[in-house]
């Protein structure tokens, strides 16, 4: 088994340590996150650092990177307070990834993929047409990570919108049957496939599978 020490991965060609660290944590969400500016300029971004935060009041993370250069996103949640999750899905990723790409701030990616906005509830900022699962989310506050100097968004979940074939009977939402993608490092894109759910666990009990 090859071992790192945080001395050798500080001493590793820069590529190569940033798709080692980014993958080594296994795979993660694959998200669009939808924006518009005050003005309504479109931006649509791949992130794979939604995380939750909790259920009551319904809140999810978002890790951004360094403002050293020209985050759209940010400026754009910042400004407006609202943005959009989407969730990726199979037929979509190869123009899901290219929104990585670094665009002026009046070029919409929406324009440079096959991507499509969408607009729902008079919510201000766009969807991405055709995703699963959609969620609109308003900005709640933010974290400065003075270690790394990252962000961290905390947002309010104000709007869901899930395909009804996809939410089961206790409110699970089975993202496996519409083909959702996770991303392990930066660029590596994975269809999981659901197999089992387990009940709630409790002291000296077994684990049964539940589906």
């Amino acid at each position: 088994m090859a071992y790192f020490t945080a001395s050798h991965i500080d001493a590793l060609p820069h590529i190569y340590r940033i798709n080692l660290i980014n993958s080594c944590s296994g795979y993660k969400s694959a998200n669009l996150i939808g924006t518009a500016s005050k003005s309504g300029e479109e931006n649509v971004a791949v992130f794979s650092s939604v995380t939750h935060i909790g259920s009551s009041p319904a809140m999810l993370g978002l890790f951004l990177r360094p403002t050293t250069v020209p985050r759209n996103t940010y400026q754009n949640i910042k400004d407006t307070g609202y943005y959009t999750i989407n969730h990726i899905y199979k037929s979509i990723t190869k123009d899901a990834h290219h929104t990585s790409a670094k665009y002026d701030k009046s070029i919409s990616e929406f324009d440079v993929t096959e991507l499509q906005s969408e607009y729902k509830q008079e919510f201000h900022a766009p969807f991405v047409s055709g995703s699963p699962v959609q969620l609109a989310m308003e900005f709640v506050e933010e974290y400065h990570i003075k270690a790394n100097d990252t962000i961290l968004v905390i947002g309010k979940i104000v709007g869901l919108f899930v395909n009804d074939a996809l939410i089961e009977d206790d409110g699970f939402i089975n993202i496996s049957k519409a083909e959702v993608a996770a991303i392990n490092g930066l660029d590596g894109y994975a269809i999981p496939e659901n197999k089992t759910r387990f009940g709630y666990q409790r002291p000296k009990t077994v684990a049964n599978s539940i589906t």
